[in-house]
């Protein structure tokens, strides 16, 4: 089973990206991964951000697993082409392309269907994962409701009511300052 994700109008040129495209065509996910983490190039992080993405895409859309994953093919097209104008000598203007790419990534199983989740089993992952969280918001929400009852048998004030009066008036502004940050009223 192939797994696609597509990115379009990425505004670096489709002759650099096809550079970095060409690294990682047939590898491993992992290996991709690496290449790119490595290769100093301005398309590396977009073009690892799509892998990425392709590869939750894999493993939560069709429950496939990331170690028998690799890059099937990596596609660079040109996209639009945006149109500038250069002032030269003698009132002349020359066009300047600024070219944007589109790019089409590629994912396949080396060996198929294994280790391959079925969608009963991902939906029994899921609802899990759910209910776990339901439980641990649960659990902070009965800490929190503790912790305040604890705070209220001992007596103590909230932190924002603590202050007193001198503290108050100790913040309030004197003498110059009071003139200089006057707040205008009316």
């Amino acid at each position: 089973m192939k797994v696609k994700s597509k990115l379009k109008n990425l505004r670096i040129s489709p002759r650099k990206v096809r550079l970095v495209s060409g690294l990682i065509k047939d590898m491993d996910t992992e290996d991709a991964l690496n290449q790119l983490q490595s290769t100093v190039k301005r398309s590396s992080p977009v073009i690892e951000k799509m892998l990425k993405s392709a590869i939750a895409s894999a493993e939560n859309n069709w429950g496939m697993d990331k170690d028998n994953l690799y890059v099937y093919d990596i596609q660079v097209g040109e996209g639009y082409r945006m149109k500038r104008w250069m002032p030269r000598a003698y009132g002349r203007a020359t066009p300047i392309l600024k070219r944007t790419s589109s790019v089409i990534l590629t994912l396949e199983e080396r060996v198929e269907g294994k280790n391959r989740k079925s969608k009963d089993q991902m939906n029994k992952e899921k609802k899990e994962r759910e209910e776990k969280k339901k439980k641990l918001e649960k659990d902070m929400t009965e800490q929190r409701e503790k912790e305040k009852g604890d705070t209220e048998k001992k007596g103590e004030i909230p932190f924002r009511e603590k202050r007193t009066e001198a503290e108050q008036k100790k913040g309030e502004k004197k003498g110059w300052m009071k003139k200089m940050f006057q707040r205008k009223a009316g």
